[in-house]
């Protein structure tokens, strides 16, 4: 058998826009991956009850379907479906109300009475403007913009502490609508940028609404992988890489792996520079996950919950602020931030008659041991009182289980690396050539590197990118 081209070493999203990029360009590429089924991040299975459907992490998809890159891919053709719930997201409060996020900015706006032109003033711009920034904001933060008056004015809001952007609105319901999307970065949010993600996330929601893969998410990298065989590339499962010496002798090699797990296949290849740096790469919150089969699914008091396909449970903004603070200092919260998706509301091939899979996890501290079980549980059903009385079937994953499931989630870390400030800015090193290494040939393509963590592959697209004009 011929040396392929270039070598990819794990087959998650980023791994497989990496592998398509280049075979686009006419190289021949292949794909190694440890575990015996391709995807990373974006698995699916039977985890409780025979046809029930659970993603095994990611499952609600606002950057998969507004990524510049994979909705310029004609993954369609390969058998993606991408399906949208009613209401994109609800976040309940303990009166009985909810936040709600729907796709029409100005139908969430007058869901939120005094503070709908609040709303519509901080995230309509950006929400207008999503496709265009995009490219800039879904990149490295270091490089010459290609709207530098658009990404100026998102970055005013993206570089603020998430509550002192909390402050322009009064009520609630929009406080703690927002609080629950800035949340996803995984940091105190009294800290410098934690409202970037929040507003990106609110945005793209505006934009493109927040979907989900029909039959899974596994459906987003069967259908990549669909697309790379037609371009010729082939894919091995089961093939741990431990070292370079393993790796055929092809003209590029790119690791969707982090930092840390690359300097250790690299070895001595890599000077002892670049090494220290790259084992001083810091992880962050873990997730602790329950997969659970719900009979005749969760009976949110809020009325609106029952149609979301995403529903933040935490309370106000200052609970959750409160809860991700406990966490950021190793404590386990007894009230946790957490995230409940109902993706069987969008797709309906994913549930066994009224039998429907709800997935839930909770930020907990880096490596967590404990039993967070019942937190998850107690904190759903505060929302939703009978909650327990309709579960079935129940599937646990902690800290420890999800490195176990995908290497890269060192101690949880489902975001494989901390959202500091230095390592929103220096991902994954202090460099302006984020994805090169000093091994010539050898290129980082994991969301350890810009623009980070999601279902967007554009870690995997702009690495390829770089790797080709070495080429």
């Amino acid at each position: 058998m011929s040396t392929p081209d270039a070598v990819v070493v794990g087959s998650g999203p980023n791994g497989l826009a990496a592998a398509i990029t280049l075979a686009e360009r006419g190289l021949s590429v292949t794909v190694l991956e440890g575990h015996d089924e391709i995807g990373g991040g974006t698995r699916t299975a039977e985890l409780t009850v025979p046809g029930v459907l659970h993603d095994l992490c990611s499952a609600i998809h606002p950057f998969g379907v507004g990524s510049p890159y994979l909705s310029a891919l004609p993954l369609a053709d390969h058998g993606l479906v991408w399906r949208w719930p009613e209401v994109d997201l609800a976040h309940p409060l303990d009166d009985g109300t909810a936040g709600v996020l729907l796709r029409s900015i100005d139908e969430t706006a007058a869901g939120l009475g005094a503070d709908g032109d609040r709303w519509r003033g901080v995230f309509g711009p950006l929400a207008a403007h999503f496709d265009t920034l995009a490219p800039d904001v879904l990149g490295p933060i270091l490089h010459l913009p290609r709207h530098p008056l658009l990404l100026g004015r998102f970055g005013l809001r993206a570089a603020l502490p998430a509550d002192v952007l909390a402050r322009r609105f009064t009520t609630d319901a929009a406080r703690a609508l927002f609080a629950g999307c800035a949340a996803h970065i995984c940091r105190p949010l009294d800290r410098p940028t934690t409202a970037a993600v929040g507003a990106t996330l609110i945005a793209a929601g505006h934009a493109h609404g927040w979907p989900v893969a029909e039959g899974g998410s596994r459906a987003i990298t069967d259908a990549m992988a669909s697309l790379l065989r037609s371009l010729g590339g082939t894919i091995e499962t089961g093939v741990q890489v431990a070292s370079f010496d393993q790796l055929p002798r092809a003209r590029t090699l790119l690791f969707d792996t982090t930092p840390t797990a690359f300097a250790r296949i690299a070895g001595d290849r890599l000077p002892a520079r670049q090494r220290r740096s790259m084992r001083r790469w810091k992880y962050g919150y873990a997730a602790y996950k329950l997969d659970l089969a719900v009979r005749d699914g969760v009976p949110w008091t809020a009325e609106v919950c029952r149609r979301a396909g995403t529903v933040h449970v935490g309370g106000t903004f200052e609970d959750i602020a409160a809860a991700e603070a406990e966490v950021n200092r190793g404590v386990m919260p007894r009230r946790p931030f957490v995230l409940v998706g109902q993706q069987y509301l969008a797709d309906p091939t994913r549930s066994a008659g009224d039998v429907h899979p709800v997935w839930a996890y909770a930020h907990v501290p880096h490596g967590y041991a404990g039993d967070a079980t019942a937190a998850v549980l107690d904190q759903i059903e505060r929302f939703a009182p009978g909650f327990r009385e309709r579960i079935v079937g129940t599937h646990v994953t902690g800290p420890a289980a999800f490195e176990a499931y995908n290497p890269n989630y060192v101690g949880g870390d489902i975001a494989a690396g901390s959202t500091t400030v230095r390592q929103l800015v220096a991902r994954p090193r202090p460099t302006l050539d984020p994805y090169a290494t000093a091994v010539p040939g050898a290129y980082l393509c994991s969301s350890s590197t810009p623009p980070g963590a999601g279902v967007h592959g554009m870690c995997g697209h702009r690495a390829a990118l770089r790797a080709l004009r070495d080429l």
